[in-house]
């Protein structure tokens, strides 16, 4: 097993061999407890809910509902009824940019913080959902120029499903996927707090032991679907059987998609490109608090893998150990060391974030924000998503698979800081939020007002040369944004004027202090 994966925390996976005609399990186990206050245990149909795995259903469903003549044109008219001017009216936003994350659109499970909303918050399909669409500001990149994860996209689809057709969403998803592929107990259940069946999902690590996570989100198109290890079996024997057709909805949904300029992206119609065990793989992630969910298809071997737990363990790195001992690939060779000047944070002015580069636990390997890297010279490192160098004070990161390079330079620390000018109010009109800095010498305090209401206090800490990070750990969807970016500008009489707040999923919101 990979460091920090053993018996305790897989609560159950399957393996698929899948050979012509007819899929055959090779690798099967369930263990650990659906409930563990009520001792229920785990079994092969007990239902859990797949998360953002929802999102290839609702592409291959729409790819169904297209075979219509003139669903296309629809689509494109209800795509531009749902969201505004300010979005609709870009010729380059099209329903395959969003169902390939090239939107542009900031997310709006980012954008929660700073509407106001609280961790366990209830958020409503029916009120709240459309009143975001009309809050999320401008594009953070041009649609179709780089790759920004973001639920509005899925979102935005599944309520096109509905409206070109004039069918709710569960119906649709039963109608085109379900039932032709055998998914028995498989449903829609956009709200998270009343799902179906026993299952519960867990917070917390096993030192401090685990305890329930609350989920109030409504979800549609982005997620909702829930299901059991026997329908996910039933799904990939259903996608095999599709992908060995030339002609197949799945087969033209996973083939490779591309950036506007012609570049070959990772993402398409709900499904990610990526390179596992030294094959190709098709698949997708799935996070909701308390759950952790990975499958992934390699077309070329036939082999499918489903990982899901009911607690916050890495279900991605499983699937990879699963699928890297079947294939029987061997390790990798150690990297060369590391030089000891990377260790910093850095700013690039053109996505106005902060980036952090530490030094990782293996030999040679290095995190930058949060992605693992390793050292192939003192002065470069790369994985399979990254490449990252670094030349005196300035790192160039650049993610082939996002069509993105940053060149961010080494924020110098500041001396004995003033925090008096930071404090007080700022407004953006263009989210409809208003931010708040409070505290004194030593410590500041962010919170956001909006339409979900007056969010928590977050603590602030200054990198240098007026950027600072705000901490966001829980916020109301699984994975929080984690640091936001906050950047003070200041006028020439030295008071602070205007602050420009961002994550990588919701980029350059401007603020102006009121």
């Amino acid at each position: 097993m990979p460091d920090g994966l053993d018996l305790v925390h897989l609560i159950f996976y399957t393996i698929l061999s899948i050979v012509p005609g007819d899929g055959k399990v090779i690798g099967q186990h369930v263990w650990g407890y659906a409930d563990l206050e009520k001792r229920i245990q785990m079994e092969n149909d007990t239902i859990l809910p797949i998360c953002s795995i929802s999102k290839q259903f609702v592409c291959l469903t729409l790819a169904k509902i297209f075979e219509e003549d003139s669903a296309a044109a629809k689509a494109d008219a209800a795509l531009r009824d749902l969201l505004p001017a300010t979005l609709a009216d870009n010729k380059d936003l099209t329903v395959e940019r969003l169902a390939a994350m090239q939107s542009g659109i900031r997310d709006y499970w980012a954008l929660s913080v700073l509407w106001g909303a609280q961790v366990d918050q209830h958020f409503t399909l029916e009120k709240d959902a459309p009143a975001a669409l009309q809050r999320l500001g401008k594009f953070h990149f041009e649609p179709g120029t780089s790759y920004s994860y973001s639920n509005v996209n899925f979102y935005v689809l599944g309520r096109i499903a509905e409206i070109i057709t004039g069918q709710p969403l569960d119906d649709l998803l039963a109608e085109h996927v379900f039932k032709p592929a055998g998914m028995a107990s498989a449903e829609l259940a956009p709200n998270t707090n009343e799902r179906p069946g026993p299952s519960v999902g867990y917070e917390g690590p096993e030192q401090s032991g685990f305890f329930q996570a609350l989920n109030r989100i409504e979800w549609a198109g982005d997620a909702g679907i829930v299901a059991s290890l026997n329908d996910m079996i039933a799904y990939e024997q259903y996608l095999d059987q599709q992908h060995t057709g030339p002609k197949s909805t799945y087969r033209l949904n996973a083939q490779e998609p591309t950036f506007i300029d012609g570049a070959p992206a990772f993402y398409g119609w709900g499904l990610a490109h990526d390179e596992t065990a030294g094959h190709n793989s098709v698949g997708h992630g799935g996070a909701l608090r308390g759950f952790r969910l990975n499958r992934r298809y390699i077309p070329d071997a036939r082999l499918s893998v489903v990982v899901m737990f009911n607690h916050e363990a890495d279900a991605g790195a499983a699937a990879t150990y699963l699928l890297e001992k079947t294939l029987l690939k061997a390790e990798e060779s150690d990297s060369v060391a590391r030089g000891d000047a990377w260790e910093g944070a850095y700013f690039d002015p053109e996505t106005q974030l902060a980036t952090t580069v530490k030094h990782g636990d293996g030999k040679g390997e290095l995190m930058v924000d949060g992605d693992k890297v390793k050292c192939t010279s003192p002065y470069e490192a790369k994985s399979r998503s990254v490449t990252a160098t670094l030349s005196g004070d300035v790192v160039t990161i650049h993610r082939p698979r996002e069509n993105q390079t940053i060149t961010a330079h080494r924020i110098k620390p500041s001396s004995g800081v003033n925090y008096e000018p930071y404090v007080g109010s700022y407004r953006s009109d263009e989210i409809d939020s208003t931010f708040h800095v409070a505290g004194g010498p030593g410590m500041l305090y962010g919170s956001f007002d909006g339409y979900l209401g007056k969010g928590p206090a977050h603590l602030m800490k200054e990198i240098g040369e007026g950027v600072w990070y705000l901490s966001c750990q829980r916020s109301l969807d699984a994975q929080p944004p984690g640091n936001w970016t906050v950047v003070f500008e200041k006028g020439g009489d030295g008071a602070v004027e205007s602050v420009t707040v961002g994550c990588w999923l919701a980029r350059k919101v401007d603020y102006v202090k009121v």
